[in-house]
């Protein structure tokens, strides 16, 4: 039998639907298995075991009444989630990777991690990258030196290092990397995990910067569409987003003949 912190994020919703898990056990089981691994994989930053349960409490209370909560009728409620740390957390300084910048908590959630909360996700605390996301590895004057689990001797790729590892390594089942060059599909290949980069703007962001997507890691085709539901919706901060369209995320078996595919060079 599958342990909690194995389930996908759709498995971990119908077991909460069910009533035979509940979302203070699923985050309690991937607490206990980032406690057994992180001392190999380096892959976190800011991890709050505290923060997570009282989340995942409050779940666990919306889910009893019945009434999950959601952000563009998607909902993550409940499902433990991380986040890379370039990607502002209110309250949580964002050091990009570097030990030369200022520890500044940041003053308010970036559109990303907004989204998480709003449709319920219990989040984790943040992952690893290198200095400034510069590098295709788990190499960072800050962070100590992100693993890949499939083998401690192996880098992650990069420069969402941590997130790769840590989807690979079963720290929950939802983590959001960062991507210009690279970033989240050279983990996912070097991982064995699944992702997107979105078209630029689709997934929007603060601040604006041009060529950065954030995008969905995860370990199922089915757990990615699902994040794109929740990330891609909108927020007035990013003025270079492109214009909400309500797409069908999990629709995974329609036609693709006659669908173009435009190409960014």
């Amino acid at each position: 039998m599958s342990q909690p912190y194995e389930l996908s994020a759709q498995e971990l919703l119908q077991a909460y639907r069910d009533k035979t898990l509940s979302p203070v056990e699923a985050t309690r089981s991937v607490l206990e298995h980032i406690e057994r691994w992180e001392p190999h994989l380096k892959a976190t930053y800011a991890l709050d075991p505290e923060g997570a349960l009282a989340q995942a409490r409050q779940s666990e209370a919306r889910w009893m009444k019945g009434e999950p909560q959601a952000a563009g009728g998607y909902s993550l409620d409940g499902v433990p989630a991380t986040i890379k740390e370039n990607i502002a957390t209110r309250g949580t300084p964002v050091p990009l990777g570097t030990a030369a910048t200022e520890l500044t908590p940041a003053a308010a959630d970036a559109p990303p991690a907004a989204r998480m909360r709003e449709a319920g996700a219990v989040l984790l605390g943040k992952t690893t990258m290198p200095d400034f996301g510069m590098l295709s590895s788990g190499l960072s004057s800050f962070h100590e030196l992100t693993r890949n689990p499939w083998d401690l001797s192996k880098n992650p790729g990069g420069s969402s290092a941590g997130a790769g590892a840590a989807a690979a390594a079963g720290y929950g089942p939802l983590h959001i990397g960062t991507d210009i060059g690279g970033s989240v599909r050279l983990p996912a290949a070097w991982c064995g995990i699944a992702t997107l980069k979105p078209s630029l703007g689709r997934i929007p962001i603060d601040p604006p910067f041009m060529g950065r997507c954030a995008g969905p890691m995860t370990r199922t085709i089915t757990d990615t569409a699902l994040m794109m539901g929740v990330l891609s919706q909108p927020d007035a901060r990013d003025h270079m987003s492109l214009p909400f369209q309500d797409f069908d995320w999990l629709n995974l078996t329609q036609d693709l003949k006659g669908l173009r595919i435009g190409l960014l060079m």
